[in-house]
């Protein structure tokens, strides 16, 4: 296959979307979250912690406290991509996000998220 053909085969090839969690082991607090591209998205939030860019404050801050041992980068749940008339990939990742923010409830002192209003 020559190089062309194999980064057309790399475009071609749908990126893994689903739930991931980054999960401090010191604390317990976890922060989850969905994407369309989770390898994309993780590699994306390790960088930025390590770089000390990462948006989320606190999760920053812990991650210089405790280092980047203490922290676990998880893919939680996956959704596979649908071909089905009307398949909504974006709604059903907000449905599986919603079960897993439901089922970790990852707020206050239990987490980074931010919780939902009332």
């Amino acid at each position: 296959m020559d190089k062309k053909a194999r980064i057309r085969a790399y475009k071609d090839t749908p990126r893994p979307m689903g739930i991931y969690r980054v999960w401090n082991t010191v604390n317990g607090k976890s922060l989850v979250g969905s994407s369309v591209n989770l390898p994309a998205t993780l590699n994306r939030m390790r960088f930025q912690l390590e770089m000390g860019g990462h948006p989320h404050r606190t999760l920053q801050q812990e991650w210089r406290e405790y280092g980047p041992e203490a922290f676990r980068f998880e893919v939680l749940d996956t959704l596979e991509p649908s071909d089905a008339p009307g398949a909504d990939a974006a709604r059903d990742l907000r449905a599986l996000e919603a079960m897993w923010l439901e089922q970790l409830s990852p707020y206050g002192e239990r987490g980074y998220n931010t919780p939902p209003a009332s």
